[in-house]
């Protein structure tokens, strides 16, 4: 070490040294370490099946006219109509309502193949849009009573889920079964290689929760069906699982 070299910069240069002699030292004891033996991976999963209890309505209308400000005033007036009787029934958690996409594009004419038509663009020869209502909740009766009172709008997907505070309900009932199991088969297994026991080394849980399924596809139904009848609903059920992997050491 320099003598010359201020306080600072000899313990800077100390410092430097030591990273570099544990880099260099820590591959070589990692090597020198023995293997773990007796390591068994296993893995346990648990399922249950569980009722949807989420059901969602999307409403929706379509326009289409000359000018775009009347086709989006259309819109508006259609949704406002429906928005005011689905507000009216809303309960959080039970029925619940918010607007959903909503879309104002043009219609072109189609090419034309007289001289000179590709120095101009194409010509907008109409508006088309489009928008949404959406109608979500627990309560299956109040919802297929609402869609039978909305006039303005047409019915376009229908389908059924597990609510939030039922996916975690569920999800923290099976993991617990799926540890249970774990833990029953590493021992099973032990025993079975002629050890007491284990020790768990590493561990990970994976879920297989059904979220919020893309809505099937329904034929929309008209103001005058709607209105005769409520929507017929039922909500079947779903399959949640959990799956507990790792290894052990047998000791």
């Amino acid at each position: 070490m320099n003598p010359g070299l201020p306080a600072r910069s000899r313990n800077c240069s100390r410092l430097l040294a030591a990273c570099a002699l544990a880099l260099a030292v820590g591959p070589a004891l990692a090597q020198n370490q023995p293997r773990p033996e007796n390591v068994v991976v296993l893995s346990a999963t648990a399922t249950t099946e569980v009722a949807k209890d989420w059901l969602t309505v999307v409403f929706s209308t379509s326009r289409e006219g000359p000018e775009a400000a009347a086709v989006q005033a259309q819109l508006r007036q259609a949704l406002d109509a429906a928005l005011a009787l689905a507000r009216k029934a809303a309960r959080p958690t039970q029925l619940e309502v918010h607007t959903g996409s909503f879309s104002l594009v043009p219609r072109y004419a189609a090419p034309s193949s007289k001289a000179g038509a590709a120095n101009t663009g194409p010509a907008v020869v109409a508006w088309q849009g489009n928008t949404e209502l959406v109608v979500e909740g627990r309560d299956p009766q109040a919802i297929a009573e609402l869609t039978a009172r909305v006039q303005t709008m047409t019915i376009a997907r229908v389908g059924f889920s597990l609510s939030r505070e039922a996916r975690e309900r569920v999800e923290g009932e099976v993991t617990a079964q799926a540890i249970d199991r774990f833990r029953a088969r590493a021992a099973a297994v032990a025993r079975q290689f002629g050890f007491d026991g284990y020790a768990l080394r590493e561990v990970t849980l994976s879920s297989d929760l059904p979220g919020p399924v893309p809505l099937p596809m329904v034929q929309a139904m008209s103001a005058r069906a709607a209105a005769a009848e409520a929507l017929p609903v039922e909500a079947g059920k779903a399959l949640v699982s959990v799956t507990v992997s790792g290894s052990v050491q047998m000791r």
